[in-house]
């Protein structure tokens, strides 16, 4: 019987400085090495969000020492999933590569700004990520 392959997913925002950052850290957090992360842009900024940093580090997850990188066709087929945060990035289809597009909640649109706009854009990506690794790891054991 041969060993199923440990599942994968790239988080992609347009800057990576921020949501797919705090989306890769909240996965480690959640799924440990159980699942390869990792998080590209598709217009990467030149540093993380500070605000999002410190968001995270409520929680234990230090993404402090991360940089944005540009998300490559490679990066996609590595990875095989790819969860797009957001509206702002648009992802090419790439053969063979599932693309799934996560309409995170933008407190900024109800006047919400932040530290409190940025808890909140942590909970509603912690909130999914939960699920996908739930959704990851079920299907990788009945692989």
């Amino acid at each position: 019987m041969s060993t199923p392959t440990k599942p994968a997913v790239l988080f992609v925002c347009k800057k990576n400085g921020g949501k797919s950052q705090m989306a890769a850290g909240l996965m480690r957090l959640e799924a440990g090495d159980a699942i390869d992360v990792s998080s590209a842009g598709t217009k990467p900024g030149a540093a993380i969000n500070a605000l999002s940093a410190e968001v995270l580090l409520d929680l234990g997850v230090d993404i402090g020492s991360e940089r944005p990188t540009q998300l490559t066709e490679e990066g996609m087929r590595r990875a095989g999933l790819v969860v797009v945060l957001g509206t702002e990035a648009t992802v090419d289809p790439v053969d063979g590569v599932r693309v799934e597009t996560w309409e995170t909640d933008e407190p900024s649109q109800r006047g919400i700004d932040g530290r409190e706009r940025m808890e909140l854009v942590r909970d509603d990506i912690h909130a999914r990520v939960r699920e996908l690794k739930d959704r990851l790891l079920a299907d990788n054991a009945s692989a």
